[in-house]
Parts: C-alpha cells; sequence; structure tokens
C-alpha cells in the first residue's frame, strides 16, 4: 500500500481531490460543481496522457469543454434562468445512443490504428459511456448519472490494470455517489410533479 502511494504523483492526487468535490456538489444540485471540476480535468489531462490512456485523455479534454458549456448552462440555461433537472426526450434518447454508438466506433478505430494502447476497447467504452453521460448532465438530464455509471464500471477495472490506484478509489467513489445523486435527483423530479398536479 504505501509504495502505491508512494507511485501516486501530486497530480494525481490534487485532481482526485478537485474531483471528489465536484460530484459531491453535482450531487447536491449546485452549478459550482463545475469550477471544482475545471480544475481536477486539468491535472487528469497530464496523467492519463502519460499513462497512455489516450481516449481518457481526450474524453478529459471533451469534459473540459463540456464543463465549461456546463456551468453556463446550469446558470442561464436557454432563458436566462437557471435550468431545472428533467428527464430525457425521447430524441435525447437518440443523441445519447449515437453518442455512445459513435464515439466508441472513433475512438476504438483511433487507438487501434494510431496509438499503443493495449487496452482500446476498455478505453473507447469507458470513453463512449463518458461523453454521453457528460452531455446528458450539462442539460441537467437524470439518466446522466445511469451513463456515467456505465462508465465508472468498465473504469474501475481498467485503472487498476494500468496502476492509477487512486482514480480506480476516486471512480469507485463516483459510482457510489452517482447512485445517490440519481436518487435525489429522483426526488426532485418527482417533487416537482407532485406540486404540479395540485
Amino acid at each position: 500500500m504505501q509504495e502505491i502511494l508512494q507511485q501516486t504523483t501530486w497530480q494525481e492526487w490534487l485532481g482526485v481531490v478537485f474531483s471528489v468535490f465536484q460530484v459531491l456538489l453535482a450531487r447536491k444540485n449546485n452549478s459550482n460543481n463545475y469550477l471544482f471540476g475545471i480544475a481536477g480535468i486539468s491535472l487528469s489531462l497530464y496523467v492519463m496522457f502519460f499513462a497512455k490512456l489516450y481516449a481518457e485523455f481526450t474524453l478529459n479534454l471533451y469534459y473540459l469543454v463540456m464543463s465549461i458549456y456546463g456551468w453556463l448552462y446550469w446558470k442561464f440555461g436557454k432563458k436566462q434562468k437557471e435550468t431545472a433537472i428533467s428527464e430525457t426526450t425521447n430524441q435525447e434518447k437518440m443523441i445519447t445512443a449515437a453518442i455512445v454508438i459513435g464515439t466508441f466506433s472513433l475512438f476504438w478505430v483511433f487507438l487501434t490504428r494510431f496509438t499503443d494502447s493495449d487496452v482500446p476497447i476498455w478505453d473507447s467504452l469507458v470513453s463512449a459511456f463518458a461523453w454521453a453521460g457528460m452531455w446528458l448532465m450539462a442539460r441537467r438530464k437524470i439518466e446522466n448519472w445511469i451513463l456515467l455509471n456505465m462508465s465508472n464500471i468498465v473504469a474501475i477495472p481498467l485503472l487498476i490494470h494500468k496502476g492509477l490506484y487512486l482514480y480506480a478509489a476516486l471512480t469507485a467513489f463516483l459510482f457510489i455517489v452517482a447512485i445517490f445523486g440519481y436518487l435525489e435527483w429522483r426526488k426532485i423530479i418527482n417533487r416537482k410533479w407532485s406540486l404540479r398536479n395540485l
């Protein structure tokens, strides 16, 4: 255990700390989660590149863009007021499926043909589900938690395989938080429906 802790870089430690704050704030429906996310993502870019997790590196670039977009969307939305949590529409479900299939295909082709990745399928799967989940989170859709946990369940053994134990522990923590995040957001939606039906 001590050897694992000694091998962990300060970038990984700090990236994990910022990411923990980000997900706890997201669970509480606090739009400032994105500010911590931007800091954590910036550090994760460095770590993932040197671990040769190129799809996850690209995923973190996407996270960075979506975090900026998400913060602005959560704060101002379409009508210059904070956007409410909601469920995905049928059109958004189709877009989500297209994101998963499209990003998996693109990453798999890129990783197998142009990189020295030894885990192209798993790295592509993690990224595909996470890309779709992050898009849903930025739009404040409850199903984001489901897609993100599909990514998490694949990412945990992948990160252990790569020796990124701290990120694996963070991902296991994120998996648990996502379950509670889904339940809390479901309560908010149910409360909104109850008030509407009064």
